[in-house]
């Protein structure tokens, strides 16, 4: 059965002072029984020092970005091994913001993912669509164009999650129904059978990202085929995260 997992990506929000309160208030709250997998994602500036907040705890230090040179002449990048060096295990990449706001394509993301994985970072690769796409019934087929121009032989899967991203819920208040994700997700399944083999497609863990909160979390978390959440905004608050942390773990019977 695939372990739920719950990561915040606390895009460009706090200041050192207010992402320790916010870690510290997390490891107080978490149980102790915890059944879910659980990190956040800072902005790179707090990842060093946050390293030594997290250390001996269940949450796992992740990064939102990364370049897919080691080092060199990239001004303002940050490479995989520096992330590896601070204490980071596992990188964000895709993002519909990187995607949409900075014109990440899909051959730079191929070659970033493999760059994460050759420097031993896990990766959560983002896919999905935007309002306009759904609306003119292209959903899946942006989704093929995601997976298929990124993902294949060339990539494992094993140090992978896939993140689906409906665009149109991000940061909107408009959230999937339990039914849109768990047929957005069930797709994705499909395609990385196709991509790869049935065992590598039951084995991927997807996750959802789209205004999820405490209220919705359990409900989205119950589809068979949605195994976490990629949160935003609600990771900004202690109680608001621990909450979707709860609906994941009752989600899983916990």
């Amino acid at each position: 059965m695939r372990r739920k997992y719950v990561v915040g990506n606390w895009k460009m929000n706090l200041v050192l002072s207010e992402a320790t309160a916010l870690v510290e208030g997390l490891k107080d709250g978490l149980s102790k029984d915890l059944t879910v997998d659980v990190g956040v994602c800072p902005p790179f500036v707090l990842l060093a020092p946050l390293s030594k907040v997290v250390a001996g705890s269940p949450i796992e230090l992740g990064a939102q970005n990364c370049y897919f040179e080691p080092k060199g002449a990239f001004t303002g990048e940050i490479s995989p091994q520096m992330l590896k060096d601070v204490g980071c295990s596992t990188v964000i990449i895709g993002h519909s913001e990187r995607r949409h706001v900075f014109g990440e394509t899909n051959p730079l993301l191929k070659k970033k993912i493999q760059a994460a994985l050759a420097a031993g970072l896990k990766v959560i690769y983002c896919v999905g669509e935007k309002l306009d796409e759904r609306e003119a019934g292209r959903t899946e087929a942006v989704l093929h164009e995601q997976l298929h121009e990124v993902l294949g032989a060339d990539i494992s899967l094993a140090q992978v999650t896939i993140a689906y991203e409906p665009v149109w819920a991000i940061g909107t208040g408009k959230t999937a129904t339990g039914q849109q994700a768990q047929d957005a997700h069930a797709y994705i399944r499909r395609e990385i059978e196709k991509l790869y083999n049935s065992q590598t497609a039951q084995e991927v863990r997807i996750q959802y990202g789209g205004s999820v909160n405490a209220a919705n979390a359990q409900e989205l978390m119950s589809q068979p085929d949605v195994d976490g959440a990629l949160v935003g905004g609600a990771s900004l608050k202690v109680n608001d995260f621990l909450g979707i942390i709860k609906g994941a773990m009752a989600a899983t019977g916990a």
